[in-house]
């Protein structure tokens, strides 16, 4: 099976363009067709992933499960619920997605199957919940909770961008500022301030070597933090012990260090607790988180809790043994446990969490607010007292 580039028209007689696979030309337009889409032109193009190179937003899946469990509730068919979902999904490759997994559902395959194919758009979490939906014949109530926790995670996102997003933008203002300053002002005063003949500060030299090291590599300076972090990518993606270093150093930063360890065990805790609600085993649960949490670091203490469990040992002693959890936190799971609601303890971790993340990000926030306020007041005021200072010298020198 081929994957053609196609251009269509649609009912309405709009144009339509993507990608889709196909065995053939006549495929392609019969395929096309249960898509209410008119073949112009299809042409094969190179082998690669069909999906793998375009994201499906959260938002969209979101909408998807909430239709979804909508129709699955009332008793409409399966087939019949997706591809009233592809039609009303503007997304085109969602909508891409969409006609494939029907394709499948009509070959013989279920709708986990179907959706497991399309790993960069339903992850393992996703596909195992659905499967389990399938076994227990509550398909509707799980996709309502699959819906909700992307909720939750959106969430979480917001959040994390708002960490993220504020002191990345004033520190590139910061840089900015001072590369304007270190290339095109300082080189301006500085034979003015040379030509006074007075003995130069350190500081004043030290300025004067970083604007003409600035002024003789721009290029260098501008180049450098590009050529790091595509290598820093390079490596941390080809070299898992630099990824779990990496990983740990991002646990331990100050303040941000905290919250990412909230966000990703709030993260966890949330799938956790849905996976077992339905149904699947503890082990097969905690094994599919390790796949969620993002950091390597978590991620070896899951494998070492599921390894403890496996020999034996109950959750609430696998967890503490890890110390993955602090010790309020371990308490709820060994109530959970004794009173047989495991899931409602986790779901209580989780909230836990997530209002603490809540409440630790405002604080952050309040406190890198006036922190760069003052980093760029400190580089703006070493700037100005280095070339002002020795004509103030001068000047001082002129009234006595």
């Amino acid at each position: 099976m081929s994957v053609f580039q196609y251009k269509a028209v649609t009912a309405d007689g709009r144009l339509a363009h993507g990608r889709i696979d196909a065995l053939n030309v006549i495929d392609l337009e019969m395929r096309l067709k249960r898509m209410e889409l008119d073949l112009i032109s299809g042409e094969p193009i190179a082998n690669r992933s069909l999906f793998g190179g375009s994201k499906v937003p959260r938002t969209e899946l979101i909408t998807f499960c909430f239709h979804l469990e909508q129709l699955t509730r009332a008793g409409v068919p399966i087939i019949e619920g997706l591809t009233d979902l592809r039609d009303s999904i503007e997304h085109p490759r969602f909508r891409e997605v969409i006609a494939d997994i029907i394709e499948s559902i009509e070959g013989g395959q279920n709708l986990s199957e179907a959706m497991a194919g399309h790993h960069h758009v339903f992850d393992q979490v996703f596909v195992s919940l659905v499967r389990a939906g399938e076994s227990t014949g509550q398909l509707p109530e799980i996709l309502r909770n699959i819906m909700e926790s992307l909720k939750w995670e959106d969430e979480l996102a917001s959040h994390t961008k708002k960490v993220i997003m504020y002191p990345a933008f004033v520190g590139t203002i910061v840089m900015a500022a001072t590369f304007f300053l270190m290339v095109y002002m300082v080189p301006q005063l500085k034979q003015f301030v040379k030509n006074m003949g007075q003995e130069l500060p350190a500081q004043t030299k030290v300025l004067f070597f970083v604007s003409d090291m600035l002024v003789a590599y721009w290029y260098i300076a501008l180049l450098l933090p590009v050529i790091a972090a595509i290598a820093g990518f390079f490596i941390l993606q080809t070299n898992p012990a630099a990824r779990l270093r990496f990983d740990g150093f991002k646990l331990r930063l100050p303040l941000v260090g905290n919250i990412t360890r909230k966000i990703i065990l709030s993260r966890f805790a949330s799938t956790f607790a849905l996976l077992y609600a339905s149904g699947i085993p503890i082990l097969d649960s905690i094994r599919t988180t390790q796949s969620v949490v993002g950091n390597r670091v978590i991620e070896e203490g899951l494998k070492r809790v599921e390894q403890l469990i496996g020999e034996g040992q109950n959750v609430t002693a696998a967890f503490h043994a890890v110390g993955l959890f602090p010790p309020l936190i371990i308490r709820m799971l060994k109530v959970g446990e004794s009173t047989g609601a495991l899931d409602d303890a986790l779901t209580n971790v989780s909230y836990f969490y997530n209002r603490d993340v809540r409440e630790s990000v405002e604080k952050v926030q309040a406190l890198i607010e006036p922190a760069l306020t003052m980093l760029l007041g400190s580089m703006l005021g070493w700037i100005m007292l280095s070339v002002l200072g020795p004509v103030y010298d001068v000047i001082s020198k002129i009234k006595t």
